[in-house]
């Protein structure tokens, strides 16, 4: 479920709407609360929801009943200062009452916190730490804490104000289709409030106009996705350069048609492989399946770092793979070398709620695993993830995972070495190996001395001291 179905439940009539709101998932933005919370009990939801991207807390559902708040009237209050009282510095939050029918069939009132993404780490005032991951408010370590710190540093871009723009530069149609899509009866300006896609002085934000505005690009000229691509497996430079004629296409609007775009011109473009199928028929497929290099596509749009004026979201099509590469790095502490570990982070908590509910991206924290299930599924080697400077590229290559026997009798991890010798492109030295898996040198040549003896590498040198020395793959 997505975060629109809480405001599809609150626009439900009185006698419903309870009933509704116990009918919605908890999740990454929705939390149900016993009318009999302790006040301070509260901060953890608070801290948690104001450390990812918002979300709502309903007070007055417990246990699958509808208890209503009229027979605790005496904490509301106490409620309404959680935020002052137990988090540090205050949890953004705004409270109001929703009118219901209670379990005994009495007309009583439910309480509605809704949460704004904070700019700042929050924490509870004896300094424990929580963030959103799925339907838990999980405590963080020192650690956890500390790339929370760093990832923050990010994360305010997309909720600054931008300037001279106001409802009417927006896409009024989009905007209809958004509104219609959450559920909600209120009206636009309402509903951008509720998504804290306007400030509280009601100045419309970046991420704003990168999601509703009628061209975008007109103040951020670097939000785009540039699709190319190459006749053959090497880029080339200058007049090398291996580009397809006809095929360099810039993809522009606001995010949600951005997406759209670039996925049709995508699908058109992937080289396409006769395969034979599991009912004996032989098919065209494409070279890297349509769901990966999707995931990664939205995961790129949504995730990269706007304020980074200079860049945009590419993605290279080779008759062998597609890289995808998005400006900014991954948030705070988290290692390129083991991308099934990251935690889950948006950079742009706006923009990722919005799409969720669009149904753009579902946004529970799957998006790389995803990516991973999806070509292993179908036999391909491991995507790859590379982080430069300011970029993360991600290579999808159509390569054939290791057959399990080979794998069987080769040092843990060789699979891993060939990942990133066929992401790569070209030849790697040993120490340009051994940097990308993280690796000790003797651990490294140890698997490249078994791959080159099962036939899969080559090594390439004049002699053993060599500093030119390469690893290339052999045709296997």
């Amino acid at each position: 479920m997505t975060a629109n179905e809480v405001e599809a439940a609150l626009s439900a009539d009185r006698a419903d709407v309870g009933q509704h709101l116990l009918g919605v998932r908890e999740d990454q933005w929705f939390e149900r609360k016993s009318v009999k919370v302790a006040p301070k009990d509260l901060a953890p939801a608070l801290i948690a929801l104001a450390n990812a991207e918002g979300g709502v807390i309903v007070v007055g559902l417990h246990g699958g009943k509808v208890e209503g708040t009229r027979s605790r009237r005496e904490v509301l209050n106490a409620y309404r200062q959680a935020p002052i009282d137990f988090t540090a510095p205050p949890v953004r939050a705004e409270f109001s009452e929703v009118e219901c029918v209670n379990e005994k069939g009495e007309e009583d009132t439910l309480l509605l916190i809704r949460v704004d993404p904070g700019e700042r780490v929050h924490e509870a005032k004896n300094g424990d730490c929580f963030l959103r991951i799925g339907d838990e408010s999980r405590k963080l370590n020192f650690t956890q804490r500390q790339e929370l710190e760093f990832d923050k540093g990010q994360s305010q871009y997309d909720g600054f104000p931008v300037s001279g723009v106001t409802l009417s530069n927006l896409d009024s149609e989009l905007i209809s289709t958004y509104v219609r899509s959450t559920g909600a009866k209120a009206d636009v300006q309402n509903v951008l409030a509720a998504r804290s896609l306007l400030t509280r002085t009601g100045e419309l934000t970046n991420a704003c106009y990168l999601l509703f505005g009628k061209q975008p690009q007109d103040i951020f000229p670097q939000a785009h996705v540039r699709i190319l691509r190459f006749l053959t497996a090497e880029r080339g430079t200058g007049s090398r350069l291996n580009l397809e004629e006809g095929s360099d296409i810039r993809m522009e609007g606001p995010i949600p048609a951005i997406i759209q775009k670039a996925n049709k011109t995508i699908e058109n473009l992937v080289p396409m492989r006769r395969t034979l199928t599991e009912q004996g028929t032989f098919e065209g497929r494409p070279i890297v399946p349509r769901d990966a290099w999707l995931e990664g596509l939205v995961n790129a749009v949504i995730h990269r770092s706007y304020s980074l004026a200079g860049d945009h979201v590419r993605v290279e099509i080779y008759p062998n793979r597609i890289e995808i590469e998005s400006p900014g790095r991954f948030p705070g502490l988290a290692n390129p070398q083991k991308p099934m570990e990251i935690s889950r982070f948006a950079r742009n908590p706006r923009i990722a709620r919005v799409c969720a509910d669009l149904r753009i991206g579902q946004e529970l924290g799957e998006g790389i695993k995803r990516i991973f299930d999806e070509m292993r599924r179908v036999g391909l080697t491991d995507p790859v993830y590379k982080q430069t400077a300011g970029s993360v590229r991600l290579t999808l290559t159509s390569a054939a995972r290791l057959d399990p026997r080979i794998a069987a009798r080769l040092p843990s991890g060789s699979q891993r070495v060939l990942d990133v010798m066929r992401a790569a492109g070209a030849p790697l030295g040993t120490g340009d190996i051994e940097s990308a898996l993280s690796l000790s040198r003797p651990a490294t040549l140890t698997r490249l001395r078994a791959l080159e003896k099962e036939g899969f590498l080559r090594w390439v040198g004049k002699s053993p001291q060599d500093p030119r020395a390469v690893w290339e793959l052999r045709d296997h």
